[in-house]
């Protein structure tokens, strides 16, 4: 019987063959079964029916079935109906089926000799097979070893006329467990076991429980142990929730851990000097540019990250690539790249394996392997295959040394170094300073030798690790417009560090960095202090193309709310994360900022999408933990006001809000008030991760006197015959956020309709006039400095003189209702013969420059924004004019 792709694989495999000649009848069924991949539940049908009678007749089946699905995959694989997936799927189901296969046999076997095993309270124990390495992974090769882990959950006894104790009994199960599966019998074998990567590895215990491997990860476990235990699966047994609480933390560390940088350089330092000594640079698993190096960049991330980012807790290699690009810790054509070579890589090392079921990564030194390899991987001849080959190696070293070139570690050699250690005399460290950029060398060195007083006792291997980073660090510093400023931040920021390594090795690994963190420190005093209160956030600093990338908001708050769905009930948790997610993208935007990236208007924007996001999970959490909630969904909306309403926030801004309802529940206004109580709660409340946002409710219906919450009636009935005229100069900067979209379509409504109605323009006058007064008054300023914000021709002018006009004209031209902003309602204005082309446009040009330069002084640490008035050329005339034009025209 012949078929194209049996023929392939007769031509492509010397053991395809040998099996096929030695047992003809496997020909028709690998034809008959070739248009689809063996699955799981054919596996688990081939060896129950009919039941195995003893150990002999289990041992051939599992080596039957394991020919077949050898057979059909390798044939799917080499026609091109397979692709890897398909392969490694079929190749790491077959271990697990045959593994548990086998361990069921075996442990009733070994009970109904001695009895289960129990753990003190009686409950039945069951060996956890853990599946590490590509296995865990869900990536098994061909012919791959498959490294295991047996654990047991509790010690005790078995309950059987001969008893053992529960480790006893485990040991004697995991060896025939291994026999099953390893021994070479004249069917071959099914999987080669390697259990080295146990605790002590072979002098450790064949099965332990999990007291002892715990103790063991907590006092014992190595950096290149994480490493391994990062694709760590249970295949068999139960408690997995209890055995992963176990390996979890000792994985993926709670804080940011670059430490492995270092662990994993040195492992793979380890590994290239045994490919050299062994002469395997053809192995292309761990030659240069093999499948490793791709496993060790995803895997390094995993490290670092996935203590923080549940998404890096994945184990297939792909899924990580794929994870890092959407997270933007990798670029998307580095992603690409490494996932084409990883795909070119394993379909090589499957085709070296075919040749003769060998495991092997080795490129093979015959002519007939080397032209069967060829034509298996589709190329023409040797060389084309080794030349398409090299390039992907090439891309995946690139990309290797990129993430894990060594920082350099010997600063003995730079020219401040000196300085840093206090070796140099007086005169030659002064004129290192100066020629540094440093103006007055004295309080350079009084700033570091206060930085060595308080960081004397750190421990020898994180005191090293501070003297690499100061020299280069004090060199970027002296480059800065004030750099003795920025070198006050920058040692403030070391010492609140300074006993957490892995910051430090962050910046050492990371010069660009370095770099950027200086930037932001010379910037802004604001920033510096959010980073030394938040070092977490230096984190930020490692990916220039995330940095500076425009967030995606709509896929930011996706993100949020996963990670907030993995700590479901855990209001702490929930909190701490919010307040993390507004810290990591504050600092993309300051970061985009400071580079001149973003005009004060995007800034703005992004800040106030920022706050919404926030808002709106802050609202769905807190509904979540409402005991009292009595629907799915609450019929509850968040209304902005001022600059959170008329989308003009800063960094530090605090949220005006209204809470608005619209339930017919007996018991609504109850609930309401309580949610919007916990709303605020989870807002203001000053965890170990900051606070979100401080919060002014004073803008509901009656102020601070006033219910908390409103019914959408009452707050309607409010608007239309009680409010002030001020209360309708806010409503026009006020906006539906989040809740209950029917809800805020209604108070858009309400909104419009308020604002259009018919006023006294005498009257409204007045009244505007006097609350701008009161205002002027609630802020007097002596200094002879002109206050951007509060003095005459500053933005509030602007701000008063548009609402003026809006309330004046918008029943007669409702298109002034609109909340565009006031740059874009003063152009309106014009285009609608309310003011002349020469007094709004310029009045534009001012207000949007004036709230640019209140944003640059406000950045640089000053408590208000007051300049020389000559500094801010005619801008303030230009608003005194629009002014004059609004409220006097002629």
């Amino acid at each position: 019987m012949s078929h194209p792709a049996v023929e392939r694989l007769v031509r492509c495999s010397r053991f395809g063959r040998r099996l096929l000649e030695a047992q003809p009848n496997l020909t028709g069924q690998l034809v008959d079964n070739i248009d689809r991949a063996y699955s799981r539940d054919e596996m688990l049908d081939f060896l129950s029916a009919p039941p195995c009678e003893d150990e002999s007749a289990l041992h051939q089946r599992l080596r039957q079935l394991r020919q077949r699905v050898w057979l059909i995959t390798t044939a799917r694989d080499l026609a091109g109906t397979a692709d890897l997936n398909e392969v490694t799927t079929a190749y790491s189901a077959l271990a697990e089926v045959c593994l548990t296969a086998a361990l069921g046999f075996h442990h009733a076997a070994l009970a109904e000799r001695h009895g289960e095993p129990r753990d003190e309270a009686g409950q039945t124990q069951q060996l956890v097979v853990v599946g590490m390495g590509k296995l865990g992974g869900d990536e098994l090769n061909v012919s791959s070893d498959i490294d295991l882990i047996y654990l047991y959950p509790e010690e005790g006894n078995t309950d059987g006329a001969k008893p053992l104790t529960n480790h006893e009994f485990f040991i004697r199960l995991g060896r025939k467990l291994t026999a099953a599966l390893s021994e070479n019998t004249a069917d071959g074998y099914v999987f080669r076991v390697d259990l080295r990567l146990r605790p002590w590895g072979d002098s450790g215990p064949f099965a332990m429980g999990f007291a002892m491997l715990e103790d063991y990860l907590v006092a014992q476990g190595r950096p290149w142990e994480r490493y391994a235990w990062i694709k760590a699966r249970p295949l068999t047994g139960t408690h997995h929730d209890d055995l992963m609480q176990i390996v979890r933390p000792f994985v993926f560390r709670k804080y940011l851990d670059f430490d492995s940088f270092a662990a994993i350089r040195d492992l793979h330092v380890q590994i290239r000097r045994e490919v050299a000594r062994r002469e395997m640079a053809h192995n292309v698993k761990l030659g240069p540019g093999g499948i490793r190096e791709i496993e060790f960049t995803a895997q390094v991330f995993q490290l670092i990250r996935g203590g923080q980012i549940a998404a890096l807790r994945q184990r297939p290699t792909l899924c990580i690539l794929a994870e890092l690009a959407t997270i933007g810790l990798m670029t998307a054509d580095a992603r690409q790249e490494l996932a084409a070579a990883y795909d070119f890589l394993r379909r090589v090392e499957h085709r070296l394996q075919y040749l003769d079921d060998a495991q092997t990564q080795l490129l093979p030194d015959d002519v007939e392997s080397q032209a069967m390899l060829a034509e298996a991987m589709g190329f023409a001849d040797y060389a084309a295959l080794i030349a398409a080959l090299d390039q992907h190696r090439h891309k995946v070293t690139r990309h290797f040394e990129q993430v894990f070139a060594a920082p350099q570690t010997d600063q003995n050699s730079h020219p401040l170094a000196a300085v840093c250690c206090g070796t140099a005399d007086v005169a030659t460290t002064h004129a290192l300073l100066e020629n540094a950029g440093y103006s007055d060398p004295d309080k350079v060195l009084a700033t570091l030798d206060n930085l060595r007083q308080h960081t004397a006792r750190l421990a020898e291997s994180t005191q090293q690790r501070l003297n690499m980073l100061l020299p280069p660090a004090l060199e970027i510093i002296g480059g800065q417009p004030d750099p003795q400023a920025t070198l006050e931040r920058f040692a403030a920021l070391l010492q609140a560090i300074a006993r957490r390594s892995t910051y430090l090795a962050l910046l050492g690994e990371y010069p660009a960095a370095l770099r950027q963190l200086v930037r932001l420190l010379a910037a802004s005093p604001w920033a510096a202090s959010l980073i030394t209160r938040q070092p977490q956030l230096l984190d930020e600093l490692i990916a220039p193309q995330h940095l500076m990338q425009l967030p995606d908001w709509a896929q930011l708050g996706a993100q949020l709310h996963a990670e907030l769905d993995a700590h479901p009930g855990d209001t702490e948790a929930q909190m701490d994360a919010l307040r993390r997610f507004k810290q990591v993208q504050t600092l993309r935007l300051l970061a985009q900022d400071v580079a001149g990236r973003l005009s004060l208007e995007a800034l703005s924007d992004n800040l106030s999408y920022l706050a919404d996001t926030l808002l709106a999970e802050t609202l769905a959490r807190c509904w979540e933990g409402l005991k009292t909630r009595h629907r799915d969904s609450p019929l509850f909306a968040i209304i902005g006001y001022g600059k959170l309403g008329g989308k003009e926030l800063g960094y530090a801004s605090d949220l005006d809000l209204v809470f608005l309802y619209d339930d017919t529940d007996e018991r609504a206004q109850e609930i309401y008030a309580r949610l919007a109580q916990r709303i605020n709660t989870w807002l203001g409340t000053l965890t170990p991760a900051g606070m979100l946002y401080e919060t002014d409710l004073r803008l509901r219906p009656d102020g601070a006197s006033g219910l908390l919450v409103s019914s959408t009636e009452a707050f309607r009935n409010y608007q239309l015959n009680q409010a002030w005229t001020w209360e309708h100069q806010a409503l026009s900067r006020a906006r539906f956020v989040c809740g209950n979209v029917a809800i805020g379509a209604s108070f858009e409504a309400l909104r419009h309709q308020v604002l259009c109605m018919p006023r006294d323009a005498e009257k409204l006058r007045e009244e505007v006039l006097a609350m701008r007064e009161k205002m002027h008054a609630g802020h007097p300023n002596n200094s002879g400095l002109f206050d951007l914000k509060h003095d005459a021709g500053g933005i509030v002018d602007v701000e008063f003189s548009v609402q003026y006009l809006l309330l004046t004209h918008a029943h007669a031209l409702p298109e002034l209702s609109d909340n565009v902003g006031n740059i874009t309602l003063l152009k309106r204005a014009a285009a609608l013969g309310l003011l002349p082309d020469d007094i709004a446009l310029p009045a534009a040009d001012a207000y949007r420059e004036l709230r640019r330069l209140q944003h640059q002084i406000k950045l640089a640490g000053a408590e208000q924004a007051r300049v020389e008035a000559a500094s801010v050329d005619g801008y303030p005339a230009a608003v005194r004019a629009l002014w004059q034009a609004a409220f006097y025209p002629t």
